[in-house]
Order: C-alpha cells, then structure tokens, then sequence
C-alpha cells in the first residue's frame, strides 16, 4: 500500500469474526461443507456440457464459463479463510492479500458482465429462435466470452491499483474474512474520500448498467413468451429464463449491498457476511439452480453415471 515498506511489512490480519472465537469451529465446517459442494457441483457442469453432445450449444458455453468462473471466484479466498478459522493465526500475507484483491475484483466483474452476455444469449434464443444458431454462433461466443473476462480484468488493474495508494500507517488489522476493497478502504489512515467516489462509480457502472440491460431483455422475453401456445413451450422457457434470474439477483443483490452502501457507514458485521454470501454460497448454489431445474442437465447427468457404472 502506499507509503509502506513492503520488505518489513508483515501482511495483515484478516479478522473475521475473532470477536466470537466460540462461532469460529462452527463456520469452518459450514464453509468447508459448501466449498466442496461448489467444487463438486461446478465440475460437474463443466464435465457435463463437455462430455454430452446435445449441450455443445451457446447456453452451456456460458454456464460452462461461469462455472468456471465460480470455481475461481471461491477459490481465490475460501483455503485463506478456513486456514484462518481453523487456528489461532490470522494473518495474510501482503502479496497474498495483493493477489487475492486483484483475482477477486476480477472475477467478480467478470461475473457481472458475464450475466448480461447470458441474458442476451436467452433473449436471441426465445425472440429470434429460427436464426438462434446464426446469430450465436461460435466465433461470436468465443468473442463475448472474452469481453467478459477482460472486461473483468480492467475493472480489477484500475480499482486494486487505485485503493493500493492508500496510506495504511502501519495498520494491519482487515475486519473482514477476505481483503477487498471496502475492507482496505477503512484501513487508510488518508482521505479516502476520492477512492470511495471511484468504487461507488465503477460499481454503479458495474451494476446499473447490466442489471438495467438484463432486466429490459428480459422484458422482451417476458412478451415473447407469453406468445408461445403450446404450455410445454411456455414452461421450458421460463424454466431455463427463471434459473438466469434467480442467479443475476442473488449476485447483483450482495454485490450491490457490499460495494454501493458507503464504506464507512455501512455496518461492518452485516457487510462481512455478504461478503460470505457472494464468495462461498453464491458460487455453491448457482450450479444447483441450473441443474435442478434444467431436464437436459439432469438427463446428460444421469446418461454419464449410467456410462459409467456399465464400464465398471
């Protein structure tokens, strides 16, 4: 950070909820519990999508990204986190905290932007189904697939960067369970008064704007479907349409939450665990909305354990 001598700074302390040590054992297993379900239920999706035909189209494209994108995202703080609830040792290191700040923006941009490129897959596939195929073809998802992931990085190069300026005056103590930006804010000893002005800004641009062009896509689809006769075709629609936007408000929901309330003043205990919300149980439950609700997941699912008890 800024001004400190990064030889002699020992990283910081992520605190989490020391304040409680009784609740910490507690936390640990329900953490460890859900990283391994999201690692289980995002591999399965992208093994599946992989390995059965029938989901080699442009929406399991997507949802293979975003699982893959979840199993990062998680990832890049979850070992951190249970290393810290497990023991009496609470430190990150400081490039450890650098890397985990710069992947976690990232990642989470990433996400934004990724689900409004998923709304307007779903919107050319309900409104303009007989040209779906030539609309979405490969080379176009290969290039919405890569606006996305760099799209992430740039929003992440700009604001990590910009709060690493900040003064800590030999403040180490994060009360948080991860380092991200609201958390380091709070720790410069500066006026943070500009930074807060930049993350509200970008956040805003990095939620108004996709949350605003998904939910007018998804007005359109709303229209499209209510033109649909048959009651299987209309239900198929909301079916596939309805898990996308339980995804999109669990996500912009915390994430809005976490990074639009103003850094100082939102209370601290509630933002922590949000920040919980979207980095363990979001990326958990995201594979389970798709697959309970989706019969071709649950088909290609079933197809491949049955393939592979048979070669048993």
């Amino acid at each position: 950070m800024g001004g400190a001598n990064h030889s002699s700074f020992k990283g910081f302390i992520l605190m989490g909820i020391s304040d409680y040590p009784q609740l910490e054992m507690i936390l640990f297993v329900a953490i460890l519990f859900s990283y391994m379900l999201t690692l289980v239920g995002n591999l399965t999706i992208i093994l599946v999508s992989r390995l059965d035909a029938r989901l080699h189209t442009p929406m399991y494209f997507f949802l293979s990204n975003l699982s893959s994108l979840d199993l990062a995202f998680t990832t890049s703080s979850v070992p951190q986190m249970l290393l810290n609830l497990w023991g009496p040792d609470k430190t990150i290191s400081y490039d450890g905290c650098i890397t985990q700040l710069y992947v976690f923006l990232w990642l989470g941009a990433t996400e934004c932007i990724l689900l409004v490129v998923m709304a307007f897959d779903r919107y050319v596939a309900v409104c303009r189904p007989l040209h779906y195929m030539i609309i979405m073809n490969p080379r176009l998802c290969w290039q919405l697939a890569a606006i996305a992931w760099l799209g992430g990085l740039g929003n992440s190069l700009i604001q990590s960067t910009f709060t690493l300026q900040l003064p800590l005056c030999g403040r180490r103590e994060v009360d948080n369970f991860l380092c991200e930006v609201p958390a380091l804010i709070k720790l410069a000893c500066g006026d943070t008064s500009l930074n807060e002005a930049v993350l509200n800004g970008v956040c805003a641009f990095f939620t108004a704007v996709p949350l605003s062009i998904i939910l007018v896509s998804y007005g359109y689809i709303a229209q499209a479907v209510l033109k649909i006769h048959s009651a299987e075709g209309r239900r198929k629609a909301f079916n596939t349409c309805g898990s996308h936007l339980i995804v999109v408000f669990l996500f912009y929901g915390s994430a809005i939450y976490a990074y639009l309330l103003p850094a100082k003043s939102s209370s601290q205990d509630r933002g922590k665990f949000i920040s919980l919300f979207y980095s363990v149980v979001t990326p958990m439950v995201n594979p389970l909305i798709y697959t309970l609700r989706n019969k071709e997941v649950k088909r290609a699912l079933r197809k491949l354990l049955r393939k592979g008890r048979e070669e048993q």
